[in-house]
């Protein structure tokens, strides 16, 4: 790193601890920030320290909220009969922004790696089992974790653990995405497109 004052310094190593940014972008970053305004400046940091102060886990789905239960679970409008089990916060978002799902979550807060030394004990999964032993209105539980290798483990980790409660157990369909080629798809996303047909 170039030589900066000791504080600009310490600001590019903090902003560089990001996920995604590299020194470049952290020294951007650093630049952007010392440009702004000190009122703009005071409230990224206070942003920041509110959201660190006020944010904790949902009892119920283990989302992020600042109100606990947080307001997904609090809704009258959602269908309770249907979990959607997700691996992080960030997918909650992701399929809130389709507009179609209109059941409740559980979030994981990762998934089983022995690789990383993650096992299910690392994971959401204990609360998981005790909402659904309380709640007997469930019949559905949906698994939307990633199509990866730690994913899929996961997701089938899952259906044996809910196969003797008789709960349904889906998975979200893998396949093409709309818009695609068949000739740019790999086989394992063709394949995983074939074992999700439907009839039309």
């Amino acid at each position: 790193m170039a030589r900066y004052a000791a504080s600009i310094s310490r600001l590019i190593t903090e902003l560089g601890k990001l996920p995604g940014i590299g020194s470049k972008s952290a020294q951007r970053l650093a630049f952007h920030i010392l440009a702004q305004p000190e009122e703009n400046v005071h409230a990224l940091a206070d942003a920041i320290l509110e959201a660190r102060r006020t944010t904790r886990l949902c009892s119920s789905c283990c989302n992020l909220t600042d109100e606990d239960p947080c307001q997904i679970c609090q809704s009258a409008g959602r269908d309770s009969s249907i979990i959607c089990i997700v691996e992080q916060p960030r997918d909650v978002s992701a399929i809130e922004k389709m507009h179609e799902y209109k059941g409740l979550y559980h979030v994981l807060h990762g998934v089983i790696s022995p690789m990383q030394n993650i096992g299910p004990e690392q994971i959401k999964l204990r609360e998981l089992l005790a909402r659904l032993r309380e709640d007997d209105r469930v019949n559905e539980v949906i698994l939307a974790t990633n199509s990866t290798v730690e994913g899929e483990a996961t997701a089938m980790y899952i259906s044996k653990l809910l196969k003797p409660s008789g709960i349904r157990t889906t998975r979200l369909a893998h396949g093409l995405p709309v818009g695609s080629d068949l000739e740019y798809a790999d086989e394992v996303t063709l394949a995983k497109a074939m074992e999700g047909r439907r009839d039309i």
